[in-house]
């Protein structure tokens, strides 16, 4: 068996990576000395079979919002309006990427930032001397890298933020609050960049412009007139680089609060929750290397080629290399079924292949789960293969990693032996013999890579399945050697990297006591609220002050109407910004919109051009130096509006260098240096071509838990029962969107074009409902007593489970009750909505805007 011995010498960072350096098998690169900080730890002692504690047994009685009503009430909408665009439906694809989307990323590109700008921002994307993509976290190579080494959704990401359209005083001026709320979000992205600092005065109706010093002092007036500092929110987007996150946490913890919810709760807080216990750390153990080293590569709740898709040319090489891919995933997605990598255009051997062929077959099996049923298809895979080793004793399982290494493994097997066929194939939905096909696939082999997204953590129980996931693992001993961990992958740029940063809820005291002695202030010690607890704070009335670091707090919040009664609810609302969103217009009695840099902006300070740096998912800390000059107005960097406000507000009661933190980005880099284990030298390492890996215990078995072990878990499969006229519904993205951003309204890999208001729905629930191809219906969904209403979705006809439908988030979030939350996580539960359909007398017509009468059927 591969062990991965401390001792051995290894590369110390990603550009000693090359040739004669580079890691081969039985090897990773250098972690560092220090253990990473580990801010998605559960810090109670708990058994997680234990359920009573977590977010989900909070039984506050919370009155469910007007999701109809509420338009008329408030003219302001929440929601996106809900006229229709024009539905074209054609055949959903089955190859990914290939001409189309090297046609596409130009078209964004030049369409937006124009082809000279447009082009240049390209050539520097992800590259090492360039800035770091502002949309996913996959992460870039560490020693070779291609002149394009970006995706579509990468392009259109980075055309946005080099728009050179204008969302400027002028254009606050031309509409008020109801009419921009009555655009689409594609139409409010596309108004362009935020350009000047805005305020909305009490009982305007339209944003005007403002000074910066006045914009900090409206701040500071604010915060300072508080009655606790618990009654402020402070919210960051996964979006922003680490030396401004850093400083976010800094300015909260000297104000007095631990209110720090991320966007994180809302995605990988599941994934944390898991792997902290069990491993040690709550962020994945592999490395891109390991990716393409593994001989079997388990994708579970995600759709890479839409939102990760340079992850799919790692799949391809694993795939070269003899790599098998299982996929579990309730729909069929092009980007697991065949892959063209427009790479391949550029070389002669493979271009016409790549052109004329098929591309490259991703998954060897696609098991289409069940919504939440994850967790059972684990448990069936797991149990086939403790059948198998007892047949083959010695070569199915790892029996020496589990002694060395591991905890609890008999009360597990006993309770994989104790779960019984019928029960894993009806929460499933898959047979005892599809599992055995699986598991005949993982049994021989032992270089497992398994890779999920949001599909498993938004779940009821997504916390529950990932530990299945490690528990499978464990079994294998597929931890800590070349080719083999876990790998969550995450949604955004630098959102693992503000959680090492400090942005999280409920701090350590490790972390707090190294900010006490860098800074000699006493940081609050008291936990904060999460995400789903501060929206909850605040429709209480029991916060008055909501500022949110990017992102689209309210779009991207669950149980949009009862949010935007909250946020309705404070005396302040601040948004820091790059370009216009939904969440700017429902608002606080004054609100603020402070435009900031992007990623792809050069941002000169007193010291020369700045650059900062991201995180991001296999743990490569790399720098990120903008490359364009940013369009004409008032912009400042986030690390300025943080520091201005800072200094307004804190006064003479802070003693940190704010203004030489904005004046040079070192000092930050020297301070997190001091405070952060795993980042010593940060100045001297992020300046090496390709950056610098933080030390990871899984990846060396060295496994910080309570009991210096990896943990097997055991855990109860929890059932839940719906209606017979019932059906569970997850949110899902669009092709051309990324998280709250719509690009536009086409979605070419399901072939949907022109619209978002669609709601995919299995053929034989269709028919046992009347319900016909592009036909109106109306969506309840039903939680605990409680009914949530979307009115005149279209209906289309698509392969997924008997019983399950997806629809497009943003839009179908008002039906997802913000109480509603996975088990010890409390992440919403976007993919766990039960929900009843009905059906409208009314069908859309193909590529119109008008719907038109139909009889309903008998």
């Amino acid at each position: 068996m591969d062990k991965s011995p401390k001792s051995e010498s290894r590369p110390s960072d990603p550009a000693d990576q090359v040739a004669e350096n580079q890691p081969m098998s039985g090897e990773h690169p250098n972690q560092g000395t220090e253990m990473a900080a580990d801010h998605e730890r559960i810090q109670r002692k708990a058994d997680l079979t234990d359920l009573s504690n977590d977010g989900s047994a909070d039984k506050r009685v919370l009155t469910a919002p007007d999701t109809i009503g509420a338009k008329d009430r408030n003219p302001v909408l929440a929601q996106p309006p809900n006229a229709f665009t024009g539905l074209k439906l054609g055949k959903p694809a089955t190859v990914a990427a290939g001409v189309t989307a090297v046609l596409k990323s130009m078209e964004f590109s030049w369409s937006e930032a124009g082809v000279g700008r447009g082009t240049h921002a390209l050539l520097k994307l992800n590259q090492k001397d360039g800035f770091d993509c502002s949309s996913c976290a996959w992460p870039d190579p560490d020693d070779h890298r291609s002149v394009a080494e970006f995706c579509e959704n990468g392009a259109k990401a980075t055309a946005s933020d080099a728009d050179i359209r204008r969302a400027d005083p002028a254009f606050f001026a031309q509409h008020s609050l109801v009419d921009l709320s009555h655009m689409t979000d594609r139409d409010l992205n596309n108004a362009g960049r935020l350009t000047h600092p805005m305020v909305l005065r009490p009982g305007a109706t339209h944003y005007t412009q403002i000074s910066w010093p006045d914009a900090f002092q409206v701040v500071a007036n604010e915060l300072n007139a508080l009655d606790s500092p618990d009654e402020a929110i402070f919210y960051t987007s996964g979006k922003v680089p680490n030396e401004p996150a850093f400083l976010y946490q800094l300015f909260v913890r000297q104000f007095g609060t631990n209110n720090l919810p991320d966007c994180s709760n809302m995605c990988h807080e599941s994934s944390g929750s898991a792997l902290s216990p069990t491993l040690g750390l709550g962020k994945g153990s592999v490395t891109l290397n390991d990716v393409h080293e593994a001989e079997v590569i388990l994708i579970m709740g995600q759709n890479p080629g839409t939102n990760h898709p340079r992850m799919l040319t790692a799949l391809q090489i694993a795939k070269r290399n003899g790599a098998k891919i299982i996929a579990v995933n309730p729909l069929h997605e092009a980007g697991l079924s065949h892959f063209k990598n427009p790479q391949d255009f550029m070389n002669p051997i493979r271009a016409v292949g790549t052109l004329l062929g098929q591309g490259t077959a991703i998954a060897d099996l696609h098991l289409q789960v069940k919504i939440n049923g994850d967790m059972a298809v684990l448990r069936g895979i797991m149990k086939h293969l403790i059948r198998a080793e007892e047949l083959n004793p010695g070569v199915v399982i790892d029996h020496a990693f589990i002694k060395e290494y591991t905890a609890s493994y008999d009360a597990f097997l006993t309770s994989i032996k104790n779960t019984g066929w019928e029960e894993i194939e009806e929460m499933s939905g898959l047979t005892r013999a599809q599992l055995l096909e699986a598991a005949n696939i993982i049994a021989p082999k032992q270089k497992l890579v398994t890779c999920w997204a949001m599909g498993l953590t938004q779940q009821k129980n997504g916390v529950m399945s990932i530990q299945e996931i490690v528990n499978l693992h464990l079994m294998k001993g597929a931890v800590g050697k070349p080719g083999a961990g876990t790998c969550p992958v995450r949604g955004h740029s630098n959102v693992q990297g503000d959680r090492t940063m400090g942005i999280w809820e409920r701090p350590h005291k490790e972390f707090l006591d190294a900010l006490q002695n860098e800074y000699g202030f006493e940081p609050p010690r008291e936990h904060g609220h999460d995400t789903v607890e501060s929206i909850k704070c605040m429709h209480e009335g029991k916060s008055k002050v909501f500022m949110s670091l990017g992102g689209n707090f309210l779009s991207a919040s669950p149980d949009t109407e009862f949010v935007a009664e909250a946020i309705r609810k404070q005396s302040l609302t601040v948004f820091v910004s790059t370009k216009l969103n939904r969440g700017h217009l429902v608002t606080g009695n004054t609100s603020l919109i402070l435009p900031c840099l992007t990623h792809v902006d050069i941002d000169r300070q007193k010291s020369g051009q700045q650059f900062t740096s991201c995180e991001n998912s296999m743990g490569v800390v790399s720098q990120n130096k903008g490359v364009l000059q940013p369009l004409e107005g008032e912009m400042l960097s986030e690390v300025a509006i943080i520091s201005g406000i800072a200094i307004t507000t804190l006064g003479e009661k802070s003693k940190v260098d704010w203004v030489g933190y904005t004046e040079n980005y070192d000092n930050i880099r020297d301070a997190i240096s001091r405070v952060i284990p795993g980042f010593d030298r940060f100045n001297e390492k992020i300046r090496k071509p390709g950056g610098f890996y933080l030390p990871n215990g899984p990846r060396e078995r060295n496994f910080t838990t309570e009991n210096g072990k990896a943990n097997f878990t055991v855990t109860d499969m929890m059932k839940h029962d719906v209606a017979p006229d019932q059906l569970v519904m997850m949110s899902i993205r669009s092709h051309d969107q990324f998280n709250t951003t719509i690009y536009d309204y086409n979605d070419r890999y399901r072939g949907v074009y022109g619209e978002r208001r669609v709601i995919f729905m299995n053929a034989d629930d269709m028919n046992e409902r009347g319900i016909r191809e592009r036909q109106l219906v109306n969506i309840t969904s039903h939680f605990e007593g409680q009914e949530r209403k979307l009115e005149r979705f279209i209906a289309v006809t698509y392969n997924i489970p008997k019983g399950n439908t997806a629809a497009y988030y943003p839009e179908v979030n008002p039906l997802v009750p913000v109480a509603s939350v996975a088990y010890i996580s409390n992440t919403p539960t976007s993919k766990f909505i039960i929900v009843t359909v009905e059906p409208v007398a009314e069908q859309l017509p193909e590529g119109k805007t008008e719907a038109v009468p139909m009889a309903l059927a008998a």
